[in-house]
């Protein structure tokens, strides 16, 4: 399946299908939010647009990157998200580039929104779709991110549906500068887990996808069963 990479800057036409990476943390978080029971997450352009969100509609929650601020619920941060119960809740999230990314391409007919987390179920949904040439959107600094262009290689290796490794791109990630960052505590609203947590592969079963509802871009997680190998003397 054809497929090629750009930063957010590099976005001048509509792709046809667009995944969006955020490996550090924007995308890790929101497939935890998911798996804590988040029902849909609304992304949002502004802090002040996800605060005006919330306070519109009773129950929802919002969540931002950086230091805890007044009138958000959750940081950007997995490992502080782990331990929530957000059952049947619906989230705001913005951050500095995933959300942002998502947002650029908000016109593309079919949108996912990816880390390694999801990778695997990412790949097996965008192989199942068939749906055309994707553009992968590395979102941090400016494209060059190591950690969000290592994700979308593996994921673009592994929609050829052979046998990819993980280690190499994972390494990569792990060393990236990123990586580095977080685990110096250089980055607000952290937790000391959070580079493992942002590193495990394939940690959930289903792809994410951000769709236009009544104005606003929703991501919502869609289940992806594991494709079994096929039985001895078929074919």
């Amino acid at each position: 399946m054809d497929h090629h990479f750009v930063g957010i800057p590099e976005l001048t036409d509509v792709p046809r299908v667009a995944v969006v990476i955020d490996v550090m943390r924007a995308f890790t978080v929101a497939a935890w939010a998911f798996s804590r029971g988040v029902e849909r997450i609304v992304l949002a352009e502004t802090e002040s647009e996800a605060l005006a969100l919330k306070e519109s509609h009773s129950g929802w929650l919002a969540l931002k990157d950086g230091a805890p601020a007044a009138g958000f619920d959750a940081v950007n941060s997995p490992g502080l998200l782990r331990s929530c119960d957000f059952a049947g809740r619906t989230l705001v999230q913005k951050t500095t580039a995933g959300t942002v990314g998502a947002l650029a391409v908000a016109d593309a007919p079919l949108v996912l929104c990816a880390s390694f987390v999801v990778a695997g179920p990412t790949a097996r949904f965008l192989r199942n779709k068939d749906s055309g040439p994707v553009t992968f959107v590395v979102t941090g600094e400016g494209g060059q991110a190591d950690e969000d262009l290592a994700c979308a290689e593996y994921i673009g290796q592994c929609m050829t549906g052979g046998e990819t490794e993980a280690a190499p791109y994972l390494h990569r990630a792990r060393t990236s500068r990123a990586a580095a960052d977080l685990a110096g505590g250089l980055r607000s609203g952290f937790h000391p887990d959070d580079v493992e947590l942002c590193l495990e592969i394939d940690r959930f079963s289903f792809a994410m996808v951000a769709r236009q509802e009544d104005s606003l871009m929703v991501l919502r997680p869609v289940a992806v069963p594991d494709i079994p190998p096929p039985a001895r003397g078929a074919g």
